[in-house]
């Protein structure tokens, strides 16, 4: 298993996941800058990702919707604040109605992935940040945590292939 740990921090309304890939930063990069990479693991295994527009530039849009396993489409968006290609990428993710359009009223997070260069391989922090402890509560349970965790744990899988 890649994932090392999941924090929450209630205190300052974060959520971080440590994970290590036996990769260089250039190959796990892929993984966020290729849309068909990106869908073969952004989504839990049973709720698999697909990825309908992806501008990974400052102010560009990533549109998804994950599909569940009765076929229900669960769409979502980023808004990409900042790139620094192969090593980081910040942006805000929400909910999307069945038009890919961000629903006001659902919560967003702010995400911050931090790729490293370890003596054998890379280490990848995602950093989600909440506006309010209402916020990440209700997203964890909704089960952020744990989708989060079985998402990320795809990626060996990925880069064996």
């Amino acid at each position: 298993m890649t994932v090392i740990s999941v924090d929450k921090d209630l205190d300052h309304l974060t959520l971080t996941l440590i994970a290590d890939f036996s990769a260089p930063v250039e190959r796990v990069w892929q993984l966020w800058a290729d849309p068909r990479q990106l869908e073969r693991w952004w989504g839990p295994p049973t709720y698999p990702a697909t990825v309908e527009q992806h501008d990974l530039s400052p102010g560009g849009d990533v549109g998804y919707f994950m599909t569940s396993p009765e076929g229900e489409r669960h769409r979502g968006w980023w808004r990409v604040t900042s790139v620094d290609s192969p090593t980081s990428l910040e942006f805000t993710d929400g909910f999307a109605d069945q038009e890919g359009k961000p629903i006001p009223d659902q919560p967003t997070t702010n995400m911050r992935v931090r790729l490293t260069e370890r003596a054998d391989g890379t280490r990848m922090e995602m950093r989600s940040t909440f506006d309010s402890r209402e916020q990440m509560e209700e997203l964890v349970n909704m089960g952020m945590v744990e989708g989060l965790r079985e998402a990320v744990g795809q990626i060996d899988g990925i880069l064996a292939g």
